[in-house]
């Protein structure tokens, strides 16, 4: 492939391209594309592998169902201090309220909901914080947070070496906590999700910036309560991750882990709220197990979407991250060097191979790797939690493939009309396309072959031009050159040149033809054969007849594209077995037979099993004769019988 050079050029500018756009790792195309193939990979996994639900967690929900019983939501705190008495009788681990209690009702029912969860002495409150858009001033005053508040930030915060956390930290300009009535008994743990530029909820926030502390997120808290585990014991270390007792969970720079979600809506374990109040459902059901307390009717709109569902209800991602952190299972993202060192390698690989395949092979290639990187990237995914990027290492797979074959297929068409306008009028559609299809084998710029050379002319030419107008001339001559034209073509000859009334053909290239020899004297028999039938057509129709004389040598010659370049340039044979297969046919004559190959020709044709690949070729041995360029005699012999049906 002579344009392989601008290939490479090409393969190596996209390789370095998205080796830049992997190590730059552009927001906006992660989240709006990469996402995309992120979430297809997770569907997927629900359907073939489904993670299994945890039971230890149940969630309390103020279904459509309490709304129609209990009334319209927000219900009185009264109401949802019952809820939480009920739900505390059972004996549940943790109670995770995912309702904020921001603003009061009435003393007394704030002061009755705050027994209540003091009462219990395991709850965990939803916390809203407000993180602002944009990008962070330079100065930023922050309101002191309540003394409630700090009870419940981090207590060790360790900044990782090497690492300037302030750049990637999420940070809130303001919060409003739960009032201190109710949220006196509580541990408070942030709400805030972080949603990616399409809207959709894939990550958990493990530590939030506000002022000089650093806040846990809700699920963080209810899990560190299910597991028992001290406020001491829970280090955060900036930029790396979270130590939760014997637990590390690693997260992003910026504290960030994916959420693993479980399934689509309504996974985890539901019991309807107003069942509990109405005690249609024991709350001993409950006994050791993580509950947690939200909404999920459509009216009340706290609805997530996530990779698998447009309607998960926001306790339901809480859920899932819960029981991620107590599990240590969250989808881990690859190290961005990964996809570098792929990009690199399949685009070297890619790069270098391809241009040296054919068009089919080069393909089936290209979508193999392509498909295995896929494959790969699936099962990473779905077996073992870990996210590969497939949008960069694939795009410069498909990119190298598309340009590949885009510049074979210009190269290709150009090289086959290129080889159509040199071989059309020489040989057979069948040998050009095959020259077509193997164009390194069209060598046009000059190689020895060895071949079979054969001439033919008309003999009484000269007699008939005078005894016939030119028009009538010029027909019988059309008509005798078609013939055999399309003789020379069955056989598979190089129609070299029309000198006249002379023909020169020839065997053995531009294709190989290892029974070049064969070919030549069965085509020369079939032409005599149809001559023959062609002299009775002639004399039906009272016209004088040609007879021709052909001669045959096999031998090395010089064949190639030659002429005046820019010009003329035909595509012929040179060289001394050229000369002698001519001064044979003109022997013709001198013996009075219509065919005469040289001795070359018939060791040619011996060599072959059962002298012929077509049938026993006989030959009568005439004589040793001297002709004009040869110091040595030249034994000929004349060709017997019939020409075979074909081919």
């Amino acid at each position: 492939m002579k344009n392989k050079y601008l290939f490479y050029v090409i393969a190596l500018i996209s390789t370095v391209f998205f080796v830049l756009l992997q190590a730059r790792d552009i927001d906006i195309i992660r989240e709006h594309i990469e996402s995309k193939t992120y979430d297809l990979r997770l569907l997927i996994r629900d359907i073939i592998k489904k993670p299994s639900v945890p039971g230890n967690i149940i969630i309390v929900a103020i279904d459509e169902k309490s709304i129609k019983e209990i009334g319209r939501w927000p219900w009185g705190r009264d109401v949802q201090a019952d809820l939480i008495n009920k739900i505390s009788s059972g004996g549940p681990k943790v109670i995770g309220i995912d309702i904020m209690y921001t603003e009061s009702e009435n003393r007394a029912s704030d002061q009755k909901l705050g027994d209540a969860i003091s009462r219990a002495g395991n709850v965990v409150l939803a916390t809203p914080f407000n993180i602002p858009t944009g990008k962070k001033s330079a100065k930023q005053e922050v309101v002191e947070p309540p003394a409630l508040l700090w009870d419940s930030a981090f207590m060790v915060t360790r900044p990782q070496k090497g690492i300037d956390w302030k750049l990637w930290v999420t940070e809130a300009d303001s919060v409003n906590p739960p009032l201190e009535t109710i949220a006196r008994g509580a541990v408070l743990g942030h709400v805030n999700a972080r949603t990616d530029m399409d809207g959709v909820t894939r990550w958990e926030l493990l530590y939030l910036k506000y002022g000089d502390d650093c806040y846990p997120p809700f699920s963080l808290q209810v899990a560190r309560l299910a597991l028992g585990i001290a406020p001491k014991d829970v280090a955060v270390n900036l930029g790396a991750g979270i130590q939760l007792g014997a637990i590390f969970i690693p997260s992003n720079l910026g504290g960030g882990v994916l959420i693993n979600y479980a399934g689509r809506e309504h996974t985890f374990e539901y019991v309807s709220a107003s069942d509990l109040i109405k005690g249609r459902t024991d709350p001993r059901r409950l006994k050791d197990k993580i509950v947690l307390i939200g909404t999920s009717a459509l009216a009340t709109y706290d609805q997530k979407i996530t990779p698998l569902s447009a309607d998960t209800p926001g306790v339901e991602k809480n859920a899932n991250a819960i029981s991620n952190i107590i599990n240590n299972n969250f989808i881990r993202p690859s190290p961005g060097v990964v996809e570098i060192i792929v990009i690199i390698v399949t685009g070297i690989f890619l790069g270098f191979l391809l241009p040296r395949l054919k068009a089919l092979l080069s393909a089936t290639v290209a979508v193999s790797i392509i498909s295995l990187y896929v494959a790969v990237s699936c099962y990473l995914l779905i077996y073992q939690n870990l996210w590969t990027n497939l949008l960069y290492p694939t795009l410069n797979m498909l990119i190298i493939a598309a340009v590949q074959t885009v510049i074979r297929f210009f190269y290709e068409e150009r090289r086959a009309r290129e080889i159509r306008q040199i071989f059309s009028s020489y040989v057979s559609p069948k040998i050009v396309q095959q020259l077509i299809e193997h164009p390194e084998k069209a060598k046009l710029g000059g190689e020895r072959r060895m071949v079979t050379i054969l001439f033919s002319d008309v003999i009484g030419f000269t007699t008939i031009s005078e005894k016939n107008e030119p028009e009538a001339v010029v027909a019988l001559l059309n008509e005798y050159f078609k013939e055999m034209t399309d003789i020379i073509f069955k056989w598979d000859g190089t129609l070299d040149k029309f000198v006249g009334d002379e023909i020169m053909v020839f065997w053995g290239a531009p294709l190989d033809q290892p029974d070049h020899a064969e070919r030549a004297v069965r085509c020369a028999m079939h032409m005599s054969d149809k001559l023959d039938e062609m002299r009775k057509t002639w004399a039906a129709r009272g016209i004088e007849g040609l007879d021709c004389g052909i001669g045959i040598n096999t031998g090395e010659v010089i064949i190639g594209n030659i002429g005046a370049q820019g010009k003329k340039m035909d595509y012929t044979a040179i060289g001394d077995h050229v000369n002698l297969a001519a001064r044979v046919e003109k022997l013709t004559r001198q013996y009075a037979t219509r065919i005469l190959i040289t001795e070359n020709t018939q060791r040619a044709i011996e060599a072959t099993p059962d002298h012929g690949v077509f049938g026993h070729c006989l030959f009568e041995d005439l004589a040793s004769v001297k002709v004009k360029g040869k110091e040595q005699e030249v034994r000929i012999l004349a060709c017997k019988g019939k020409a075979a049906d074909g081919i």
